[in-house]
C-alpha cells in the first residue's frame, strides 16, 4: 500500500511568509514556470509530457489516453513478471525486475515538481524514471489486497445480525459487486496510466475525469478512513492487551500503549519491498481464525464481552441474564426479530462491507506493477480467496456461538489460553496493518492537502521531513482519541464502513467510469489526440456529454447510474443505524468514554 516516492508534489512555498509576499512569489513563480514553457517546447511548438505540471489542466483526456495505450502496448512485448500461475500468487518474488529496461542511469533522472529542474529529463529517461518504479508482481497485488486485519474477524458478528440466510446472499453480492468494481477501476486505470503520466493513487483518477475538486475530496476522504482504521485497530489491539492481561492493565491504558507505538513505527517514511510484511500478514490473520475456531468449537462464548456482541444489537434480552444464567445460545435463518427494527441488520450489514475495502488502494497497487494488466487476475483470485476463507470463519464462529459472537470475534473465546492466543496472533497482523495504514494515510493528507492547499514544504525537503516528525504524533494522537472516545467498535466500523469504504468500492468506481466511458466516445467520435500537433478536442458542453452517455453500450452507462444510487441509498442507512446505535449505546450506560474497564470484556 506505500506509494513511490519518486514523483513527489509540486514545490510549495516557504509556509513562514505573510500572505502578502506569499502571493508576489506565487505570482513570480507562476510568471517563472509559464516563460519556461515557453522556451522548453520543441521546435515544432509541442511541450513535452516532463514539462507538465503534476496535475496539470492543460492536460487533455485524449492525451492521457493516446500515452496509455502507447505504454500498455510496450509491456504486452516485455517478459512475464516474476513467477505466475498459483506458484507465484502463493510465494511471490521478493523483488522482481523492473518494468525498466536499458543502461539508464535512474538516479541521475530529476523527476521533481520542479519544471526547471525537469528541463534536462529527455523523453526516454522521463519514462524511464517511471518503469523504475514498477517492480511488483501480481503476487504481491495478491497479498496486498488480502491484507485486512477487521474484514475476517468482522464477519462472524454481521453474519450474527442478519441470519444464515441473508448473511450468505449479502456477502455473496458484496462480493461480486466488490470484483466488478474492481474490474471498473482496472479499466479506467489501464487507459489513464503511463510512463509519461503515471497514474499514483485514487485521487488522481478523480483528477483526470472530473478536475481538482473531485480529486481533493478523494483525497481528503482516503485520508479520513486511513485515520478511522488506525483508530479501529488502537480500539481492537487495546481490547485484545487488556484481555491478555485480565483486565489488571486499564483499557485506556492499553490503548495508549498501542498510540504511543504508532509515534515510533510511523517515523520511516517510506515502505519499500513490504510485500513480505503483507505476505505474513496474511498467514498470520488465517492462523489466528484457526485459533478462534478451535476455541469455539471447544469451550463456548465469553459471557464477559456480551457488550460488544451481535446480541446487544439486535436485542438485549438475548444476552442478559435471568437469575445468573445467560440465556442458550440460539442462530437464525432469516433476520432475528429486533426491537429496534433494522438497525442492527444494517449495522450488521456494513461490517460485512470491511472485508472489501481494499479497492480505496487498488490505483496505489496498479501504479507499482510492472504489467498493470495482471492486476485484474490477482484481484479476482484474492476476492475469491476473501469469499469463500472469510464466508467459512464467519459461518463456523456464528454456528458455535451464536448471538454471543464478538466484535472482533476472536475477543470473544471463553479458554484464557486460546483468546490471549489469538489476541497475540491479532496485535501482531494488527501492528503490521496499522504501519501500513498510518503510513499512508498521513501520506495522502500530507501530500494533497497540506502540501496543495495549505503549501507546506514536500517531504523531499528537510523542512518537510521535520514537519513529518512533528505530524506522525498528531497523527496518531487523534486515533487514540477516536478509540477512547468511543470505544463502540462495533459502531464505529459501521461509520467507516458507510461514509469510507462503501463509497470507494462500490459509489466511485461506476461513478469514474461514466465519465472515463462518456470521454472514450467522444474520443471514438472527434478523433484521438495528435502528437504532432497536441490537437484535442476535448472539451465537453452538457449536451456533449448527454449524446455521449447515451452512445455506444448506453446500456452500461445507465446501470452504473443505479449502482451509484443504489449505493449511496446503503450509505445513507449505514449512516442511520451507526448513529441510532450511538445513542442507544450511551444512552444505556454500554459505551463510555474514557473508559478503564474494557468495552471487550474479559
Amino acid at each position: 500500500m506505500a506509494q513511490p516516492s519518486s514523483l513527489m508534489q509540486g514545490e510549495s512555498g516557504d509556509p513562514r511568509l505573510h500572505t502578502e509576499e506569499r502571493q508576489i512569489v506565487e505570482k513570480l513563480e507562476h510568471e517563472r514556470e509559464k516563460e519556461f514553457l515557453a522556451q522548453g517546447q520543441n521546435l515544432d511548438g509541442l511541450i513535452r509530457p516532463q514539462q507538465r505540471l503534476i496535475h496539470d489542466p492543460d492536460v487533455s483526456f485524449a492525451e492521457y489516453y493516446h500515452y496509455a495505450q502507447q505504454t500498455r502496448a510496450e509491456e504486452d512485448t516485455q517478459p512475464p513478471a516474476g513467477k505466475t500461475g498459483l506458484i507465484g500468487l502463493l510465494f511471490p518474488s521478493k523483488s522482481g525486475p523492473g518494468a525498466g529496461h536499458g543502461s539508464e542511469d535512474v538516479s541521475k533522472v530529476h523527476v521533481t515538481g520542479d519544471l526547471v529542474q525537469r528541463a534536462v529529463v529527455s523523453d526516454d529517461e522521463w519514462a524511464q524514471a517511471s518503469r523504475a518504479l514498477r517492480t511488483a508482481t501480481q503476487g504481491t497485488a495478491f497479498y496486498l489486497i488480502t491484507t485486512d486485519i477487521l474484514g475476517p474477524f468482522a464477519l462472524p458478528y454481521a453474519i450474527a445480525t442478519v441470519g444464515w440466510g441473508p448473511g450468505v446472499a449479502l456477502y455473496t453480492v458484496f462480493a461480486a459487486l466488490a470484483g466488478y468494481s474492481g474490474y471498473l477501476l482496472w479499466d479506467i486505470f489501464l487507459g489513464l496510466d503511463s510512463y509519461q503520466f503515471p497514474v499514483r493513487s485514487f485521487g488522481d483518477l478523480g483528477f483526470r475525469l472530473y478536475g481538482k475538486y473531485m480529486r481533493f475530496g478523494f483525497s481528503i476522504l482516503q485520508g479520513i478512513q486511513l485515520l478511522l482504521n488506525v483508530g479501529l485497530i488502537t480500539m481492537s489491539n487495546g481490547g485484545a492487551l487488556s484481555q491478555a492481561s485480565k483486565e489488571k492493565l486499564c483499557y485506556i491504558v492499553c490503548c495508549l500503549v498501542w498510540a504511543l507505538v504508532g509515534y515510533f513505527s510511523g517515523q520511516v517514511r517510506t515502505l519499500q519491498k513490504f510485500g513480505w510484511l503483507a505476505n505474513a500478514a496474511v498467514w498470520i490473520n488465517i492462523l489466528c481464525m484457526l485459533v478462534s475456531m478451535i476455541g469455539a468449537g471447544k469451550y463456548g462464548p465469553n459471557y464477559g464481552s456480551v457488550d460488544s456482541s451481535a446480541g446487544i444489537s439486535i436485542d438485549p434480552a438475548l444476552v442478559t441474564p435471568v437469575n445468573g444464567t445467560y440465556p442458550p445460545m440460539q442462530s437464525s435463518g432469516g433476520i432475528p426479530a429486533s426491537p429496534t427494527g433494522f438497525v442492527g441488520a444494517v449495522g450488521g450489514v456494513m461490517n460485512a462491507v470491511f472485508s472489501y475495502g481494499g479497492s480505496m488502494v487498488f490505483p496505489e497497487f496498479m501504479a507499482e506493477m510492472r504489467k498493470p494488466k495482471d492486476f485484474l487476475w490477482a484481484m479476482w483470485a484474492s476476492q475469491a480467496f476473501i469469499y469463500f476463507v472469510y464466508m467459512f470463519y464467519g459461518l463456523f464462529m456464528y454456528g458455535y456461538q451464536g448471538q454471543y459472537v464478538a466484535n472482533p470475534s476472536y475477543l470473544g473465546i471463553a479458554s484464557y489460553g486460546i483468546s490471549t492466543a489469538g489476541n497475540v496472533l491479532a496485535m501482531l497482523s494488527a501492528a503490521i496493518a496499522a504501519a501500513l495504514y498510518g503510513n499512508i494515510g498521513l501520506k495522502v493528507l500530507y501530500n494533497n492537502v497540506f502540501v496543495e492547499i495549505f503549501n507546506l514544504p514536500p517531504l523531499t525537503k528537510t523542512s518537510g521531513k521535520i514537519l513529518w516528525i512533528g505530524f506522525i504524533p498528531i497523527y496518531w494522537s487523534i486515533a487514540f482519541v477516536i478509540g477512547a472516545a468511543i470505544p463502540n467498535f462495533s459502531a464505529l466500523t459501521v461509520v467507516v464502513a458507510a461514509f469510507c469504504i462503501l463509497q470507494f468500492t462500490y459509489t466511485f468506481p461506476p461513478l469514474l467510469h461514466i465519465a472515463y466511458k462518456v470521454k472514450r466516445a467522444a474520443i471514438a467520435d472527434r478523433g484521438s489526440f495528435d502528437p504532432a500537433t497536441s490537437a484535442s478536442a476535448d472539451k465537453l458542453s452538457f449536451n456533449d456529454y448527454l449524446r455521449y452517455f447515451f452512445s455506444n453500450r448506453w446500456y452500461l452507462n445507465v446501470i452504473h447510474v443505479f449502482y451509484v444510487l443504489g449505493a449511496l441509498a446503503c450509505a445513507g442507512l449505514g449512516a442511520y443505524s451507526a448513529i441510532e446505535s450511538y445513542k442507544s449505546s450511551f444512552a444505556s450506560g454500554v459505551t463510555t468514554s474514557f473508559t478503564c474497564k474494557s468495552p471487550f470484556g474479559s
